[in-house]
């Protein structure tokens, strides 16, 4: 099994995995515009994952984990926990902020959707207030913590390249974005790099974002 490097990764490798992500991300939403078989989607996108992970210097696995990997955790692929939503965009949208480090997660909309048998679902998606920000949307579900990390887990990060598809054609040719039908794929949900060494610092899924059914989709818990 090759290793990331034994040098210090730098600020450029940073800058690096962030640009992987979001071509990872690229790729999957151009495939399901394509109408790819959306599993054989899902399989290239892990095999990508599972790739950076082994490779890149700025993998979240610390030397020591990194010897012994072969691969992520992930819940087999489940098409009906890939779902449209409404994100509704809420100026001055209510919620308490949560305070992350120097920053503040602040409430920026809502996304409503039904899933796993809930005819209603309503998820909080925050905007990272620190300089260049970015929209991050993290839940809890039941299969928390027994199956999955007791952080909870993200469906997208957009700081670090992680983002949402967009299902119609708002705020094209630079009219800005008001919101609209989104898809939210819990195949792609995934932890927090916290998740896989204690030297992280991540925002936690907050008690209001909590789905009270359960998303056996996307990444598994990593340790036991």
């Amino acid at each position: 099994m090759a290793s990331a490097s034994a040098a210090a990764p730098t600020w450029l490798d940073l800058f690096d995995w962030r640009a992987c992500v979001a071509e990872m991300y690229r790729e999957r939403d151009a495939a399901h515009r394509r109408a790819d078989d959306s599993a054989a989607t899902l399989a290239r996108f892990r095999a990508a994952k599972d790739a950076l992970f082994t490779h890149h210097p700025q993998t979240p696995f610390g030397p020591d984990a990194l010897a012994g990997f072969t691969g992520l955790r992930y819940f087999p692929y489940a098409p009906e926990l890939r779902v449209a939503a409404d994100l509704v965009v809420e100026d001055g949208a209510a919620g308490e902020a949560i305070p992350f480090g120097e920053a503040l997660l602040r409430p920026a909309g809502r996304v409503r959707f039904a899933v796993a048998g809930a005819s209603a679902s309503e998820l909080v998606v925050y905007w990272i207030d620190v300089y260049g920000g970015g929209l991050i949307l993290p839940f809890r579900d039941a299969t928390c913590p027994a199956e999955s990390y007791g952080g909870g887990r993200y469906l997208f990060d957009t700081v670090k390249g992680s983002t949402f598809e967009r299902l119609d054609e708002a705020g094209a040719a630079g009219n800005g974005y008001a919101g609209g039908r989104v898809a939210l794929d819990f195949n792609y949900a995934y932890n927090p790099s916290c998740a896989y060494d204690e030297r992280w610092t991540c925002p936690l899924a907050p008690r209001q974002n909590t789905l009270a059914a359960p998303i056996a989709a996307g990444e598994r818990k990593y340790w036991p």
